[in-house]
């Protein structure tokens, strides 16, 4: 007999089976969320007020426009900052799976080969200046 998804309505068992659970509990998970938003506009006083109103700026009145003009440079240091999240991502697993038996070499050497590409990506940003913060 196979296994049936319980308030499903049918059965559903296997590979399908699974995602169908997925997509129910992530349905659930949307309507709490939803609901408790909902609520809370219900039960929330609302009193609007022009100082309400105005864009909050660590408690100083805010000056000129919105908009403002940074600098690329430091969209660079946010991807070199993804970049070294993603190193520590991948060195994490590494070693673990380093002690395992069979596996000593070729993981080392695996690795050797990312810190490679990674020490390789840090030499051309050093080269083009972008390390410098003024």
């Amino acid at each position: 007999m196979e296994p049936v998804l319980a308030g499903y309505g049918g059965e559903m068992s296997g590979y399908f089976g699974a995602y169908a659970l997925v997509a129910v509990f992530l349905a659930i998970g949307v309507a709490v969320v939803a609901g408790a938003l909902f609520v809370n506009r219900l039960l929330r006083p609302t009193r609007p007020t022009p100082e309400k109103l105005l864009t909050y700026e660590c408690g100083v009145d805010p000056v000129g426009e919105g908009w403002a003009q940074s600098q690329v440079r430091y969209y660079v240091f946010t991807y070199l900052y993804v970049v070294f999240a993603v190193d520590a991502v991948f060195l994490f697993p590494w070693a673990t799976v380093y002690a395992a038996p069979g596996f000593g070499m070729t993981t080392l050497v695996e690795m050797f080969l990312f810190l490679g590409f990674i020490a390789l990506g840090i030499v051309y940003a050093w080269r083009k200046r972008v390390l410098a913060w003024t």
